[in-house]
């Protein structure tokens, strides 16, 4: 059993819940490594097709990085700080090989909403609140932040909602492509479980293969279109691509988990 997380799961969806409700959920050594142990675990679980991340209760996802854990940091502590947090958790995320939903609800600030950028899809309760605050505490986003906001909504977004500081509404993270969708808070799971449901029903290998493809093109010294033909090319080789094209010639459904 872990302190910081519980893990939920049933149907082929892990549920990892951050419970630190009284730090608003924040993102502790702890938690990150916990959050690690736990996702290298799932990975080889056959039985889990995909992973939400959520916050305890409703009003944080994760308000950010237990600053009091490096306040009094030094330049190389500083960096090693960075690195190990994005090797551990945040790059460990992004290139997962099943797929990673995060629901957002209340608070995603600083290493939160980098936790959430770090995920293959986003659905936010309308009480959320989303930012990365660290200029105004004489830093910047260490855990990829800079990085993955400006691929979701632009440079000049990017450079806007870092600069400023301040925080913005789900809707207005919904317009600028920060989050696919925003829903009720009471309707939050049952949506993200609803898009784990249809994930599920499709190949688990050619989803590894998507997500290799797609993370390839924002991946420097990467030829993304190279990478997706090989990815292509490999599916054939696979008992899912077989499954699933008999099934279609038959016309069934596939049964891609057996």
């Amino acid at each position: 059993m872990f302190e910081n997380i519980s893990v939920d799961i049933s149907e082929g969806v892990a549920i990892l819940t951050i419970n630190r409700p009284k730090q608003l959920n924040a993102l502790n050594k702890q938690t990150i490594e916990e959050l690690n142990l736990t996702l290298k675990d799932i990975e080889e679980n056959n039985e889990v097709g995909v992973v939400i991340l959520t916050g305890s209760e409703d009003k944080a996802f994760v308000a950010g990085a237990d600053i009091k854990e490096f306040a009094d940091f030094t330049i190389p502590q500083g960096g090693a700080l960075a690195q190990k947090g994005q090797d551990l958790l945040f790059n460990l995320v992004e290139h997962y090989p099943k797929p990673v939903i995060a629901a957002v609800n209340g608070f995603a600030l600083g290493g939160g909403l980098e936790l959430a950028m770090s995920a293959h899809i986003r659905i936010a309760s309308k009480n959320a609140k989303m930012g990365l605050p660290e200029v105004s505490l004489g830093v910047i986003p260490g855990y990829g932040g800079t990085q993955r906001l400006a691929q979701l909504v632009g440079k000049g977004k990017a450079n806007e909602l870092i600069f400023t500081a301040g925080m913005i509404s789900s809707e207005e993270a919904l317009r600028c492509g920060l989050v696919n969708e925003v829903v009720e808070q009471d309707m939050l799971m049952e949506t993200a479980l609803k898009m784990a449901s249809k994930i599920m029903r499709n190949s688990p290998m050619a989803i590894r293969s998507a997500i290799k493809a797609v993370n390839a093109g924002y991946t420097s010294g990467l030829n993304g279109f190279q990478v997706e033909i090989e990815e292509f090319a490999k599916c054939f080789g696979t008992e899912d691509f077989k499954e699933g094209t008999s099934a279609f010639l038959e016309k069934r459904k596939a049964n891609f988990r057996k």
